[in-house]
């Protein structure tokens, strides 16, 4: 038998078990694909939901089979192959293969390449110590909750939504906990001062302190993390050390195979990237937005991932849509759930309506007098009628988006 016929090959093979990758093999199962589907995850476990990681089941409150994305009996009830503990490490587009890191090869007819990133280590010596942890998978959070019960003192280096939910969530076990952020306020790059300060002072009347425009020279420990020392020679102690500064989009495979991109895989409005018959969707896909000015960006969420797989699943089935969906996001922290519909990112002005003191309320942000995003917190009602603003691009009077009395809903152009 020669190795071409040993090669196992599949019609969609898909790289990387998150919401990207499961939703792309459901939606063409959905859509009557009959071919054949494999999805390969360097991962132990079949696919599961990442937000639940840094709330929920970091608290211990779910169970993993409760997080995942469906049960193991459903990918094999479709024919979906689930190959588990295989990274790839190389594509070779002319011979339609990927190779894995133990130097097996698979073939494929479409390649969807899902694979999301890896956390972002902190560029400083002592970033390799023992108790020093990221949140991405399921590994990264059984090792940090393996260690919580020797610990008392938390620092996280990130004032993002993982860093903060983080936060939120070990603060309220009785732990001190410290965020450490380079730059001037929380959120900095996802939102608006006014949310910034907001959560700052939710966090803080929680006993979490909060160490802003704060840089880490290093982490001091022997063997195991004892401290984070910062650039103006202050000294954290710390047991556990929690970094949440983003991720690299796992993406060096593709670019090796010669696919455009640098910062993420770039793509077309159907998820193709520059090589024949490879799409690449989520968290590592570069694509231009509408509602971020027709700019390339990547968006790390699970909305993105997921319609982005369906815009794929389509493509591959040659029914061509567009991806167009407007981007979504929430975030759990405390008694908080922050909603976010639309980008904020270039915002000129910015309405609040409703009282931040009765933690009930939301922010409209504008550019040129559009309505482009709104945050909302404990505020369902704005998020699902604004984003009907969002999509329309609508020119409201700041004076009736700050009346809590109109519906946003009633403000819809036409």
């Amino acid at each position: 038998m020669d190795a071409e016929t040993q090669l196992q090959r599949f019609d969609v093979l898909i790289v990387g078990g998150g919401h990207g990758g499961a939703q792309c093999a459901i939606a063409l199962r959905q859509s009557g694909f009959e071919g054949s589907i494999a999805l390969v995850t360097d991962e132990a476990e079949y696919p599961y939901e990442r937000p639940p990681l840094s709330k929920d089941y970091l608290a211990g409150d779910k169970a993993f089979e409760r997080i995942l994305i469906r049960p193991p009996g459903f990918w094999a009830e479709r024919g979906v192959e689930i190959l588990t503990r295989r990274r790839i490490v190389a594509v070779d587009p002319a011979a339609r293969t990927v190779t894995d890191d133990a130097g097996a090869s698979l073939g494929y007819g479409k390649l969807v390449w899902a694979a999301g990133g890896r956390p972002r280590r902190l560029a400083c010596s002592g970033g390799d110590l023992a108790g020093v942890h990221a949140i991405r998978s399921r590994a990264d959070v059984d090792m940090l909750r393996s260690e919580l019960a020797e610990a008392s003192r938390i620092v996280v280096v990130g004032g993002g939504y993982i860093g903060l939910e983080a936060a939120a969530i070990l603060s309220k076990t009785g732990r001190r906990v410290t965020v450490v952020e380079a730059l001037d306020r929380v959120l900095a790059r996802v939102a608006g001062e006014p949310l910034s300060r907001f959560y700052e002072a939710e966090h803080r009347a929680h006993g979490v302190e909060l160490r802003l425009g704060a840089t880490v020279d290093c982490l001091a420990g022997e063997g195991r993390v004892r401290a984070v020392r910062l650039a103006d020679g202050s000294e954290l102690p710390a047991d556990i050390v929690i970094v949440g500064i983003g991720i690299v989009p796992a993406v060096e495979p593709l670019l090796a195979a010669g696919a455009s991109g640098a910062n993420g895989i770039d793509v077309d409005a159907y998820c193709r990237t520059s090589l024949v018959d490879v799409f690449a969707v989520g968290d590592c896909a570069a694509h231009e937005n509408v509602f971020a000015r027709d700019a390339r960006i990547r968006l790390e969420s699970v909305q993105n991932a997921s319609d982005q797989a369906t815009t794929a699943a389509r493509a591959i089935l040659g029914s061509d849509q567009p991806y167009s969906a407007v981007p979504w996001f929430w975030s759990n922290q405390y008694d908080l759930k922050l909603q976010t519909v639309g980008l904020s990112v270039g915002h000129d002005d910015v309405v609040t309506r409703g009282d931040p003191g009765g933690r009930n309320f939301s922010l409209v942000y504008l550019r040129e007098g559009r309505v482009i995003a709104l945050d909302c917190v404990n505020a369902v009602r704005d998020y699902v009628q604004g984003r009907g603003l969002v999509v329309a691009g609508a020119r409201i009077d700041p004076v009736l988006l700050a009346d809590v009395s109109t519906p946003l809903k009633a403000l819809l152009p036409g």
